[in-house]
């Protein structure tokens, strides 16, 4: 009796997946839980283990093939006699027609919405960019037309997609190259993690009025208490004393004071958050992942350390989850652990605001009329200015330094 292997559920918004790697090949023993292929989405990857043991018989989406949820990725036969009836590799892609792992709401979808001047429900917007469709063209089930959560999940069921606005009409031809270099480039298609980051970065920049301020801090307070405890921190937690606790505590504490920058723009509303949910950008070989830190402002700076090495830990192993990845309020990113001086961070979207850290650098300073040779950082915030005014982006940068430059105000709530 074969057993089928089917796209699991992704997570929340996530309708489908690439197959990205197959590491068994038809005719294969594998062990019941074993992976067996490799799903990118445009979040995470995610492994999917196989649901017995046997022998791969048939595998139905090959390599760089795009599946939905629920989709038939291959075959198991059980039993070694399986091998016998192993059938060629890749059939035409008539897989199942991706079900969708959850009942889709009732509402129908038609081809064009009516027209509503209700904007959609904050989480009908979030899965509807996700799957890169319009709301615009999906009929609302709320009070006055309102596209709910519901309703864009229906349309991501029934395949309800972008319009098809000519395909993807090639933007200005590459010019070809000459037969010389032709024969030493090399074209790879782009990852879904990939083509996301470069979606959403290009989207933050088009929709967000986005302006970046600049600071420096005198890394030596910091770095002098790092160095008197980190041996005592590393023995009682276990982790290692490093700067992005310190760096996690003090912006939330000026998030506490200046709640615009830990907003977010919905429709014509701002939603203000009670809590702190610090995004930590960190660097991997298949793209840029920011992982969250959730209610970093109850934490301690021990806490924040132990859940940021975890956290690290998993995007490089690649095994983040969407969980891991979603309700950020605010994001951090550290360009100073590849040596970068200066940048402009790019706005997370929805997030109102975005600490760019960078190296610490020995440069000379004018303190107390003397000049002397401190650890300097540059900072930088990039903001949305339809959200945050520059005094309140100004004042956070300043919080941030004052926190940084005397880290005892960090101990005692200050």
């Amino acid at each position: 009796m074969a057993t089928e292997i089917r796209v699991p559920t992704l997570g929340e918004s996530v309708s489908e997946a690439t197959v990205g790697t197959w590491f068994k090949k038809v005719g294969d023993t594998v062990k019941a839980d074993e992976p067996l292929l490799e799903l990118e989405t445009d979040k995470v990857t995610v492994e999917v283990p196989s649901p017995a043991a046997g022998v791969l018989t048939e595998i139905v989406a090959a390599n760089g093939e795009t599946v939905g949820l629920g989709a038939l990725l291959g075959q198991i036969a059980a039993g070694a006699a399986g091998a016998a009836t192993a059938a060629p590799a890749a059939k035409p892609a008539e897989a199942a027609p991706a079900k969708a792992a959850e009942p889709a709401a009732p509402a129908p979808v038609a081809a064009s919405a009516a027209a509503t001047s209700m904007p959609p429900a904050p989480a009908a917007a979030k899965i509807a960019a996700d799957s890169n469709i319009s709301t615009a063209d999906i009929d609302g089930s709320g009070k006055r037309g309102q596209v709910l959560k519901g309703d864009v999940i229906a349309a991501v069921a029934k395949g309800i997609s972008a319009p098809a606005a000519a395909p993807a009409a090639p933007a200005a031809p590459r010019p070809v190259s000459s037969a010389d270099d032709a024969s030493r480039e090399e074209r790879v298609k782009m990852t879904r993690l990939r083509q996301t980051i470069a979606r959403r970065l290009k989207d933050a920049q088009n929709t967000a009025a986005m302006l970046t301020t600049y600071n420096e801090v005198d890394m030596k307070a910091v770095m002098d208490l790092r160095n008197r405890y980190k041996d005592v921190f590393e023995k009682k937690h276990g982790v290692k004393l490093g700067f992005m606790g310190f760096f996690t505590k003090a912006v939330t504490h000026a998030l506490k004071e200046l709640p615009a920058v830990n907003a977010e723009i919905d429709g014509t509303d701002i939603i203000y958050k009670q809590y702190c949910h610090v995004g930590v950008a960190v660097g991997t070989d298949k793209g840029l992942v920011v992982p969250v830190v959730r209610n970093a402002d109850q934490m301690s700076i021990a806490e924040i350390e132990k859940d940021i090495g975890r956290l690290g830990k998993l995007a490089r192993d690649g095994q983040l989850s969407m969980a891991d990845m979603q309700g950020g309020t605010f994001t951090i990113s550290n360009g100073g652990v590849y040596g970068s001086l200066m940048s402009s961070p790019i706005l997370n979207a929805p997030q109102s605001g975005i600490l760019g850290m960078h190296k610490i650098q020995d440069r000379p300073v004018v303190i107390g009329g003397q000049i002397v040779i401190r650890p300097m950082m540059y900072l930088a915030l990039s903001y949305d200015h339809r959200m945050v005014d520059g005094k309140e982006a100004v004042t956070f940068l300043v919080r941030v330094k004052e926190s940084l430059e005397d880290p005892e105000r960090l101990v005692l709530d200050l």
